[in-house]
């Protein structure tokens, strides 16, 4: 699960409830919520970042692997997680109120996307160069002030400048959230405001050589952040797995970073 959706699942908060299901125990399955389209995180192909993590995981555990398939939107953790139809999200930013969570075993940010041709060189919103640029921003609404990256620039004056991409994506086609990093590769937009490994996997196939540079603002006054701890997380009380889960991170860092820099996942700070 992409961290973008995850803050718009954060403004959109799931209703309590569901039945609680044991941890995987011995020979039980890791049962792993995830969306099916969902690339660079997840696909019923098995292709994704989550994907890998899963089965390093379940492997770990010595369980066998089951997927519960879901599309990531409104509701996604109350059918599913919740549910007791899986037991663990492979990816719940530090603060996710929704779901217990482990320790983090990755950290990134939003990015700025451009292409390398244009020499780009915007690392901050206080940039005056965005004020002549075409910026595309996810957005999880219609109104621009719905993410930390569209509410950053409204609160520069910079709504004029900004092209909308919704956050879920397009889901009745493949990759539904490419279109925005493709339209840097076009020149629809001149820079693009991009969840990290979002932006690093799309631009890993761009067809022209794109730039992907992290926020240098850790943060703002209003409560707006740019970057994020992500862990993994498991129904609130599953202390039993969730400690499974932070020794497999523990004991399998240098397995974790092997898929995290094969999927060009951007990585800023090291996690505890």
């Amino acid at each position: 699960m992409p961290v973008a959706t995850l803050l718009a699942l954060l403004a959109l908060a799931d209703a309590a409830g569901g039945t609680p299901a044991a941890a995987p125990v011995g020979n039980a399955p890791l049962r792993v919520c995830a969306d099916p389209n969902n690339m660079p995180f997840s696909s019923q192909q098995e292709e994704g970042l989550e994907n890998a993590l899963a089965r390093l995981v379940a492997d770990a555990l010595g369980a066998p692997l089951e997927y519960a398939w879901h599309p990531q939107r409104r509701g996604f953790v109350r059918n599913t997680l919740k549910a007791g139809l899986c037991d663990v999200m492979l990816e719940a930013p530090v603060g996710y109120e929704r779901a217990t969570e482990t320790i983090p075993y990755y950290r990134s940010s939003y990015v700025f996307v451009s292409r390398r041709d244009r020499h780009i060189k915007v690392r901050s919103f206080d940039d005056p160069a965005l004020r002549r640029l075409r910026i595309g921003v996810q957005v999880i609404g219609d109104d621009y002030a719905n993410s930390p990256p569209a509410e950053a620039l409204g609160r520069r004056g910079l709504v004029d400048q900004v092209v909308g991409f919704p956050v879920y994506g397009d889901y009745g086609h493949p990759n539904p959230l490419a279109p925005i990093v493709e339209a840097v590769s076009r020149g629809t937009v001149d820079v693009a405001v991009v969840w990290g490994p979002t932006a690093g996997w799309f631009a890993k196939s761009s067809p022209v050589p794109l730039a992907v540079v992290p926020i240098a603002a850790a943060g703002e006054a209003g409560g707006l952040k740019f970057a994020f701890d992500v862990g993994m997380g498991v129904r609130r009380g599953d202390e039993q797995l969730r400690r499974r889960l932070d020794e497999v991170i523990r004991t399998h860092r240098p397995q974790i970073a092997a898929i995290l820099k094969r999927y060009g996942v951007p990585l800023i700070t090291p996690v505890r």
